[in-house]
């Protein structure tokens, strides 16, 4: 029988994998397994949510802005040149849409963020995985295969899964080295946890050169994740073709309001980056001094811990182990990290209580 047949890159797609958030056996668990603010969201957001709800029957502004001045105000950014959508994750894929297509090339960095894989093959072009120097993004492994098919490249930084780091003076040299017809995405949804001398330079980049664009999202550090509001900022050509291929309306008025109170709620953002910053570190020392055992922290600037199981336990039989303890972590072999638990950094009980029973667990 004759049957519509999908396209061959579509096939080709492994579905994203979301982190779960509960149990083999249905039961809830501390869920440590997608990154999200342990701390919930700021009070002035959800007031703001709150109060949206008197306008459902109300489609949302599609220009979304007031969202963009509130951005525009906060980042010392333009208005015009802000694009919006249904988390990042939409914007990344819009970058795609509008450069890439069936022969071109996409590049993104092996253990880079899943999504790239997805939004190369779903508009029909060829994703080109660069080699990784021990986790995290290497520049010359990247410049090694930038061909003239070469569109886009994706670097996420930080870089998750990994939670590497790839510092100012290197996405310089990236970018001054690239050919000025691929587009340089810088992802940088974790951003916000990262100290504030290691600013890459991403929004200065995309200020002034017309091939860079930065993607954000309210998804971490500002506790949205539900809402799914992501940005983009870039030159106003780049921001341009985005918009044609845009969904007319991307999050809710909701969302939208809740954004803008969030990017006001200074008090719980740099509570949540300090806390990160602290149990951050010493998680990794808990885990460094589980060394002997044949564990390793992949250094981080995020709000997660990549940990290796090098040793007689696998990640796999931690991963279930911890889920019997109560801990939901991200167990990554779809990504080529068959090794790898992604843990993110939760309360300070607990990271604690992870740590325990990680102890327990290897025999440490």
């Amino acid at each position: 029988m004759n049957a519509p047949v999908p396209k061959p890159w579509v096939m080709a797609i492994a579905p994203y994998v979301p982190g779960r958030a509960t149990t083999d056996s249905g039961r809830k668990a501390t869920k440590l397994s997608s990154n999200e603010n342990p701390f919930g969201t700021p009070d002035a957001a959800r007031a703001a949510y709150a109060q949206a709800a008197e306008t459902l029957e109300r489609y949302p502004d599609a220009s979304a802005h007031d969202l963009r001045e509130a951005l525009a105000g906060h980042y010392g950014i333009e208005a015009e040149r802000i694009i919006y959508g249904t988390g990042s994750d939409e914007v990344l894929h819009l970058a795609a849409g509008a450069y890439a297509g069936p022969g071109d090339e996409i590049i993104y960095v092996r253990f880079g963020f899943a999504v790239y894989d997805i939004a190369a093959r779903r508009v029909g072009a060829t994703p080109i995985v660069a080699p990784d120097k021990d986790y995290a993004t290497d520049v010359d492994a990247i410049l090694a295969v930038v061909t003239e098919r070469t569109r886009l490249i994706y670097i996420a930084n930080p870089n998750n899964p990994t939670g590497t780091y790839t510092t100012k003076a290197e996405i310089a040299r990236l970018h001054a080295a690239l050919p000025g017809h691929v587009l340089l995405v810088l992802d940088q949804a974790y951003t916000e946890y990262l100290d504030p001398q290691d600013d890459d330079g991403g929004l200065d980049l995309a200020r002034s050169q017309p091939n860079v664009l930065v993607t954000r999202t309210f998804s971490k550090i500002f506790g949205l994740a539900s809402e799914r509001v992501g940005w983009g900022y870039g030159h106003p050509d780049v921001i341009a073709a985005m918009h044609r291929i845009r969904a007319p309306f991307a999050f809710g008025i909701g969302a939208g309001r809740a954004a803008i109170a969030a990017l006001g709620a200074k008090d719980f953002v740099e509570h949540s980056y300090a806390h990160n910053r602290r149990w951050r570190a010493w998680f990794a020392g808990q885990i460094e001094a589980m060394g002997n055992k044949g564990l390793r922290a992949v250094p981080s600037k995020a709000n997660f811990q990549l940990v290796l199981f090098e040793g007689d336990v696998s990640a796999e039989a931690a991963y279930k182990a911890l889920m019997e303890a109560g801990y939901i972590v991200r167990w990554l072999p779809g990504q080529g990290l068959p090794h790898g638990l992604r843990i993110t950094i939760g309360t300070e009980e607990e990271i604690q209580g992870v740590a325990s029973a990680l102890r327990e667990i290897v025999g440490a």
